[in-house]
């Protein structure tokens, strides 16, 4: 929706609301609830204020020493929250509410480097100077369950009931079994400016997905966020909970698969041409690049202890670091011809931040084309099975490839790889100071 036409519902009483949202490093929406005319008076000219701590804390909200962008010692002071109104939507499934998203700034204007939507904006900026543009899509799953999220909590998360009992990938009957929560989810997006694609069963018991069709690569994240949050209020709305975790338990687990492809300032494709495989050099070169830095920037696509659980062989979760033509077993799946034809990493999971994802992306396909990297063959057959190389299989090492990484130094900046190595090294060591229900029940009597 335009500004005007925000200005025209505040004065119809339709909108009372604005949901002013930034996304922090867990790929959340933070912000505050505004009231609609203080919006259109103040905020729309000034930004408003959020504490600096929002991104600089661990995914309980708990402040974290060792951030270079807030701190005790700097006093937790306040970072500026620029409406973009590009972003401005409805929120249909809160009435007389609307939502614009935010870039984050210092007081003197500057942006917040280390801010998710910052950190892609710098990768679009690179590839803007090259006269081309990003366009993505992201495949969120997701599990839901028959429990609310108050009753999840009581039980600590244990003995949930899903809402299918058995395997509908692709089941029409599956799906419609969950329909009246499909429809509240695909209608609600719809509403709030996204174009809804499909919704299908997926395998493990209770889970599903919702596609969207492709934008730039901006509002794709913008959208998938929004998408993310709102999902989990209607859920709840519904009397049920769902969870994007990547792995819920031992079966498969909730994957994020991204699409990237690029075009010129014309819109024309730039990853076709006349070379093998109809790709393109530039297609070719960029490919090469997302094998050659996957390991180095695995964190922004896996950033926490849970996402690395799903990397299992046959699960569907990729293993190996190859790539192949519509092969489900590489981390890199190329898909579609001429027009359409681009790579898809089966990285990520359902927990993923997309902006960091999609900047990883982009910054190691430009990796591959300013060095003119030569791609390897393409792998046919079961890459579970192959001698390549393979994602990282923790946290820790996922952690120890991106610190030291001059790859993403210089991609990302000192600052920013800093910034999300500690928020690595945070969420490791909460996991590490855990005593699981895993070991109670292996150790209490038997050992």
């Amino acid at each position: 929706m335009t500004l005007d036409e925000l200005r025209d519902m505040v004065a119809a009483g339709t909108i009372d609301t604005v949901v002013l949202a930034m996304t922090d490093m867990q790929g959340r929406l933070q912000g505050k609830r505004i009231a609609a005319d203080y919006f259109l008076s103040d905020v729309v000219a000034h930004g408003s204020e959020g504490c600096g701590y929002l991104l600089a804390v661990d995914v309980d909200m708990n402040t974290v020493d060792g951030y270079a962008i807030s701190s005790w010692e700097s006093g937790y002071g306040d970072f500026v929250l620029a409406p973009d109104m590009a972003t401005l939507r409805l929120v249909p499934w809160h009435p007389g509410t609307a939502m614009v998203q935010c870039d984050v700034a210092h007081h003197d204007g500057t942006p917040v480097s280390a801010s998710p939507r910052q950190v892609l904006r710098r990768q679009l900026d690179r590839l803007a100077g090259l006269g081309w543009d990003a366009y993505a899509g992201t495949e969120l799953e997701f599990i839901v369950f028959r429990d609310t999220y108050e009753q999840a909590w009581d039980r600590d998360y244990h003995r949930l009931t899903p809402v299918n009992q058995y395997n509908v990938d692709y089941s029409v009957l599956g799906t419609g079994r969950v329909e009246p929560l499909l429809r509240r989810l695909r209608n609600g997006m719809a509403g709030a400016g996204m174009i809804v694609e499909s919704a299908k069963g997926e395998c493990n018991l209770g889970q599903h997905e919702i596609a969207f069709k492709y934008d730039k690569a901006l509002k794709t994240c913008d959208d998938h966020t929004v998408y993310k949050t709102g999902a989990k209020e209607i859920a709840s709305q519904e009397g049920v909970s769902l969870t994007f975790m990547a792995k819920y338990d031992a079966r498969e687990g909730n994957s994020c698969h991204i699409h990237l492809s690029l075009r010129d300032g014309e819109g024309s494709p730039v990853m076709a041409g006349d070379g093998p495989h109809g790709f393109s050099q530039v297609m070719e070169h960029f490919l090469a690049g997302q094998l050659a830095c996957l390991r180095d920037f695995s964190l922004l696509l896996a950033p926490n202890v849970n996402s690395y659980k799903r990397y299992v062989a046959g699960s569907f979760a990729p293993t190996a670091i190859a790539w192949g033509r519509d092969n489900r077993t590489c981390a890199l799946r190329v898909v579609g011809h001429g027009s359409s034809l681009r790579f898809e990493n089966r990285v990520p999971g359902g927990d993923v931040n997309p902006y960091l994802a999609v900047a990883a992306l982009i910054a190691a396909g430009l990796h591959g084309v300013e060095n003119q990297l030569e791609l390897e063959p393409e792998f046919t057959g079961n890459a579970y099975a192959s001698d390549a190389p393979r994602v990282p299989s923790s946290l820790r090492d996922a952690i120890e490839a991106f610190e030291g990484s001059q790859l993403a130094a210089d991609a990302f900046g000192k600052d920013v790889v800093a910034h999300y190595a500690h928020a690595g090294r945070t969420e490791l060591a909460a996991y590490d100071s855990e005593v699981t229900d895993w070991e109670r029940r292996r150790g209490f009597e038997r050992l």
